[in-house]
């Protein structure tokens, strides 16, 4: 089961970080190159627990549709999506918050599995983990730009 672990410095309070990474619209912006939006559940606006969002967009060539929703959640330390439907046989996303001073330490952690069994841990091996984690250094790069602008 593959996790990919993220570590991302953001000048800017533990607070607005842990804000814009729920905000469905920045999440929008941070996925432009997949034509990726927010198709129902929460659309807009800052996604909570108990909350779900469908998301529409193309992965691999091919438009997927892929349900998440907001299994856990504390203000401001951390809360997690998990899909309920899509591509994956499964995902669990932690999104960590710690504030260090004036910046916050922003930590993702993605454990998901691929279906197809031997096919899905070789296509794992050869390109998922890669793409997945390419998502998530864009969409890290976006909250952080979003936040620090804020201070400027």
């Amino acid at each position: 089961m593959p996790v990919i672990t993220l570590t991302t410095i953001i000048n800017a309070p533990v607070e607005r970080c842990f804000d814009i990474s729920r905000d469905i619209d920045i999440h929008i912006a941070s996925t432009v190159h997949t034509g990726e939006r927010a198709i129902a559940g929460r659309t807009s606006g800052l996604i909570g627990l108990g909350e779900s969002v469908t998301w529409r967009a193309k992965h691999f060539g091919i438009w997927q549709n892929l349900t998440s929703k907001i299994t856990e959640f504390k203000f401001p330390e951390y809360f997690v999506d998990e899909m309920v439907n899509g591509a994956f046989k499964s995902f669990r996303h932690e999104h960590h918050f710690e504030a260090s001073g004036d910046s916050t330490i922003m930590r993702d952690v993605f454990d998901y599995r691929s279906p197809l069994g031997v096919l899905g841990k070789l296509a794992d091996f050869l390109f998922v983990k890669h793409y997945m984690k390419r998502l998530l250094i864009i969409r890290n790069g976006v909250i952080k730009g979003e936040a620090e602008k804020i201070n400027n």
